[in-house]
């Protein structure tokens, strides 16, 4: 019995060594999951936003219009005169449409708005106070003041108004919206369906959304809620800033399904500044035509580079034409900055102060240039000039047939058949085989080809020349830069491949 006893003694030690063996492992693991874990545990949902809300919510505005839509007056029609036949039909008849002008119409409309000085002065959207006779801006505390517009631009939906409140008033400002990232909280503040000073959070869906809203900037989009009244308010990092102001929402039902945009502060303040300055938009301009690079284009002139903007047209006296900016020019920087592609050097070239130089890097032939430009300003409305006509010459058509396109020489007859303008040069598009790889390549009746690989060309035989010239250098297309109603682009062809065209 004894020995069972030290035997059981025994097994009971070891036990006792296992279990606390496996208590330090577990208590070791549970410590370096907890330390793993504590940076994802400490950027979690804030407990709550709510002093970040009583410091902002005071700025916030809620903006009331009205518009007096004047309806079309009807006259009174005289009585029936005495003992007229039908006299009983036609009382009846100017009692139903003879009788009592319309009164004009009001119409009414809402959003809201943010106050960025103390002054008064308080951002919106444009569509929101446009066309309006009166603005009725209402403080946080229900006070109203009239406001009057300093500056509106329906390009960008911005709008700055300002108010007497013959007081400082609270203000907020605005934040970097490019350090905004995707997953980063936000608070939207506003006056959705009119309830005034309501808040909504959520996150930055995604950046650099393209709804089609204007040209020189791209939208953040939050899932923050986002109704009808929310125009123009604003969207809030956590630091308090105001890193967008929103302006629209995708939704089937016209309500909030999670899906708001908002216009980044970075170009918000850019055009703020010209309201408040020159009462209007002012943007830069450089008067080029531009396109994306493609893959095929990227293919056809041999580049060694993935991003920018391929110049297709100059204009004369423009600031590109002043600076030596040339068709086929790659552009890839615009002072200092990156060009990814043809919107975004509109969008650096819209937000240059005007009259700027700036430094924009180029690459002609293979090589870098750097030149200086001097930012010009974008007319809202180019004035348009009456072309005169000019006495065509007569000349002997030059016909020929290459890769399915009969090609002739500019005459002018072929001016008058294609109104083609007095200015453009080079060789004319009679006929397109079909499915040739032409047609694929969108040419079509009426396109004028001006160069090819860069080579101006003027005859059927020289655009030839310049297709066989890429083909034995196997190269996949031949990149021709075309003019067609008013618009001169750049066209990839395929000449090297499987397909063969067929009339």
């Amino acid at each position: 019995m004894l020995p069972q006893k030290r035997t059981s003694a025994k097994i009971t030690g070891l036990q006792r060594q296992g279990l606390a063996f496996i208590l330090m492992f577990t208590l070791v693991a549970i410590a370096a999951l907890a330390f793993y874990t504590a940076p994802a545990a400490a950027r979690g949902t804030p407990n709550s936003f709510a002093d970040l809300v009583e410091k902002l919510q005071p700025a916030v505005v809620s903006i009331h219009t009205e518009q007096v839509i004047k309806s079309r007056a009807r006259r009174d029609l005289p009585p029936a005169p005495e003992g007229m036949p039908g006299g009983e039909l036609w009382e009846e008849f100017r009692e139903r449409f003879g009788k009592d002008e319309e009164e004009p119409r009001r119409a009414q409309a809402q959003g809201s708005g943010f106050i960025i000085h103390s002054s008064g002065l308080v951002v919106t959207n444009h569509h929101v106070i446009a066309d309006a006779d009166t603005i009725t801006v209402r403080l946080n505390d229900e006070r109203e003041f009239e406001a009057t517009v300093v500056g509106s631009d329906a390009r960008s939906d911005l709008a700055l108004l300002r108010i007497e409140a013959g007081e400082d008033l609270p203000v907020v400002s605005f934040g970097d919206s490019d350090k905004a990232r995707i997953g980063d909280w936000v608070l939207a503040i506003g006056n959705p369906f009119s309830l005034e000073g309501s808040v909504t959070a959520g996150i930055i869906s995604a950046r650099g959304r393209d709804i089609n809203a204007s040209a020189y900037y791209d939208m953040i989009q939050t899932d923050a809620s986002i109704n009808s009244g929310n125009s123009g308010g604003p969207i809030f990092n956590m630091d308090g800033k105001v890193i967008g102001v929103n302006t629209a929402i995708l939704s089937p039902s016209g309500g909030n399904v999670g899906i708001g945009f908002a216009i980044p502060s970075t170009y918000a303040q850019v055009l703020i500044g010209q309201f408040e300055k020159y009462g209007k938009a002012k943007r830069g301009w450089l008067g080029v035509s531009i396109q994306p690079l493609t893959e095929a284009v990227i293919e056809s002139l041999d580049l060694d580079v993935e991003e920018g903007a391929i110049v297709s047209e100059v204009t004369a006296d423009s600031p590109a034409d002043k600076s030596g900016i040339q068709v086929e020019d790659i552009i890839i920087t615009w002072d200092g900055k990156p060009v990814e592609g043809s919107r975004s050097l509109t969008r650096l070239v819209g937000s240059t102060e005007i009259s700027k130089a700036v430094k924009v890097v180029v690459i002609r032939s293979g090589e870098k240039i750097t030149l200086s430009v001097k930012t010009g300003e974008l007319a809202e409305e180019k004035a348009e000039e009456a072309e005169e006509t000019k006495p065509n010459k007569r000349e002997k058509p030059q016909r020929g047939l290459v890769e399915g396109m009969e090609l002739s020489n500019i005459t002018g007859e072929a001016r008058r058949r294609f109104r083609i303008s007095e200015d453009v040069e080079g060789v004319v598009v009679i006929r397109v085989a079909r499915r040739s790889k032409a047609v694929t390549a969108g040419v079509q009746p009426g396109v004028v080809i001006m160069r090819v690989n860069s080579h101006p060309v003027s005859t059927p035989d020289e655009v030839k020349e310049q297709i066989e010239a890429a083909r034995e250098k196997g190269r996949k297309n031949a990149l021709m830069l075309v003019h067609f109603q008013g618009n001169s682009y750049h066209l990839p062809l395929r000449i090297n491949g499987d397909d063969e065209d067929k009339d």
